[in-house]
């Protein structure tokens, strides 16, 4: 039987990791208010994406509808993506879903925790998003730089490896501080003459 993972990410933001968890094999179920299919590309025995729709600000139902698109199996991966109003909740109403051995992996913003959040028991990869990319500062981090960052938590997730913080891109950097502009002014004071030489 396929392994299944549950991504709780709303529709399109981690499309590439839901892809290759498909052409892995894997049963991704994927709860979202709107339908985002999830073609499987390549892969000699591939997998599918489901799609539940759901709502972040009512876990509960949430977690009956992706418990009835599982057909009685287990989560052996989570991977989530949530605002912190609606983090904890939805977390709590899947966790009965999850086999004791599933491992999972949380992305959040670089600025909301300085250090990874004390364990429960489950092994997780604490993935922190900066506001730039690592290779250029100069611009916003990218989709492809963020799915790259997570593809990478997932396997060493699935390899079994202990709870780890890993971040991709930087946070922004603070501006420096404007010099103050005299342009404009000197043109206004009084001019000190010198007596001529002589």
């Amino acid at each position: 039987m396929a392994s299944t993972a549950l991504i709780l990410a709303g529709a399109g933001m981690l499309r590439g990791v839901a892809r290759t968890l498909v052409a892995d094999g894997w049963h991704v179920v994927l709860p979202c208010r709107r339908y985002s299919p999830v073609r499987a590309q390549g892969g000699v025995d591939p997998g599918r994406a489901i799609w539940v729709e759901a709502r972040w600000d009512e876990p509960a139902e949430l977690a009956r509808r992706v418990a009835e698109a599982m057909e009685g199996r287990s989560v052996d991966l989570l991977v989530s993506w949530l605002h912190e109003t609606y983090r904890g909740p939805v977390l709590e109403a899947v966790e009965p879903l999850m086999s004791p051995a599933a491992p999972s992996v949380e992305v959040r913003p670089m600025a909301e925790a300085a250090v990874v959040p004390e364990q429960s028991g489950r092994p997780t990869q604490y993935v922190f998003l900066g506001d730039v990319s690592a290779f250029d500062d100069t611009r916003p981090l990218g989709q492809a730089e963020i799915v790259a960052g997570v593809r990478d938590a997932v396997e060493r997730a699935l390899t079994g490896a202990p709870s780890a913080r890993h971040e991709i891109g930087h946070p922004r950097p603070h501006p420096s501080v404007p010099r103050p502009r005299v342009h404009g002014v000197a043109g206004r004071l009084p001019r000190r003459v010198s007596p001529a030489a002589g």
